[in-house]
């Protein structure tokens, strides 16, 4: 671990030495160590103080950076230290998960070609584990029905190509929504704001919540009625379609 003194550590960090004693007085930086007269320091303190660099950066005020540290020290997680653990602690997906064999893997799916289940894993439907000896599967109900897809003669890699396609388009939309939610908050708060007591914590949470619940739905029903649609124009194009026009 490399060792720096307190005008090494200051420069290498892009601060000051007057910074660093400051940040140590205010509980945000660790003692140095003590050889002789010197004080040593070393790269956790150089990771803290670009922590800290980055958050005041950010907005944060010392105070902020003080609770979020303690917090952390503590054991408590992000969304604790920032008061909305309440709605962030719980994950948005509601998927069942399943341990299985790779054997029992293959089964389900209908296949035996390790690419396949590498393909299912790049997609995020199941995670490798034991060295490959088994498998998480991360949305069983879906796993599932792909196995029931392939029974019924599709092919394993085209839904696999078909749904990293949608995953990947839904990854788009979150990112619109959980984007919309960050400058809701910025207008509002201002860029690097957390929540100041009970109600400021509380506004936090409800916009979280409502704006989980009404997207989820959102997303859910626009699928549905996209499904309809393609359905429809898939449906009639392949009832218009005569004989020699579906062998040209």
């Amino acid at each position: 671990m490399t060792e720096y003194r307190i005008d090494d550590l200051a420069r290498a960090a892009g601060t000051t030495t007057r910074n660093v004693r400051g940040y140590q007085d205010r509980g945000l930086l660790p003692r140095p160590l003590k050889r002789g007269r010197i004080a040593i320091y070393t790269d956790l303190h150089l990771a803290r103080l670009t922590l800290i660099n980055n958050l005041l950066k950010r907005g944060f005020t010392a105070r902020h950076i003080a609770d979020f540290i303690r917090g952390m020290q503590r054991g408590d997680d992000l969304a604790k230290v920032l008061g909305v653990d309440e709605i962030l602690a719980e994950p948005w997906s509601t998927a069942k998960s399943e341990r299985v064999t790779a054997d029992g893997l293959r089964q389900i799916v209908g296949s035996s070609d390790d690419d396949d289940l590498a393909g299912l894993e790049r997609i995020n439907l199941v995670k490798r584990v034991d060295d490959g000896a088994a498998y998480v599967i991360l949305d069983r109900d879906t796993v599932h029905g792909i196995g029931r897809l392939v029974d019924l003669g599709l092919s394993l890699p085209s839904i696999i190509q078909v749904f990293g396609k949608l995953e990947d388009q839904v990854d788009g939309a979150a990112s619109t929504l959980i984007s919309a939610a960050r400058e809701e908050f910025v207008s509002r708060r201002g860029e690097g704001w957390v929540p100041e007591g009970e109600e400021e914590s509380e506004w936090a949470a409800v916009l979280m919540s409502e704006m989980r619940e009404t997207a989820t739905k959102a997303a859910h029903n626009a699928l549905n009625r996209a499904l309809d649609r393609a359905l429809r124009l898939e449906l009639k194009d392949y009832l218009t379609q005569t004989p020699d026009d579906a062998a040209s």
